[in-house]
């Protein structure tokens, strides 16, 4: 696990103006996708949409928070390789025994309703 500690800055202008940049990409890319309507094809109008958030995307990857979002991307594919994963026989056989768990509480807990409506039927007749 990596325990690194940062202390906080503010962001630079710099990355100010880069997160701008990056708004105003996608921004562009919706305004786009409305404005061409008639004149383009609905494919055509969203690949616009989709290379403007993949420029906004490459915009904000060159920012300091853009940096740490790719470190923690990284190291969370690093721990995901630690991660031993169940067998398909033991899945399916954990999945029966959730479905079981919950069928047998669902049916306690509707006995209990049906007590509780039963209880307050009688105190209210009389």
């Amino acid at each position: 696990m990596n325990s690194r500690v940062e202390q906080s800055k503010g962001a630079s202008s710099t990355d100010l103006a880069k997160y701008a940049a990056a708004i105003l990409l996608v921004v562009a890319g919706v305004f786009a996708f409305y404005w061409f309507q008639a004149q383009l094809a609905t494919p055509v109008r969203s690949i616009i949409v989709a290379l403007c958030v993949v420029g906004a995307t490459a915009v904000f990857l060159t920012t300091d928070k853009g940096h740490k979002t790719r470190d923690f991307f990284s190291e969370t594919r690093f721990e995901m390789r630690k991660v031993v994963w169940p067998t398909r026989q033991e899945a399916i056989r954990l999945t029966w025994i959730v479905i079981i768990a919950v069928a047998i509480i669902s049916l306690i807990l509707a006995g209990f309703d049906q007590i509780i409506q039963w209880l307050i039927r009688l105190v209210l007749r009389q």
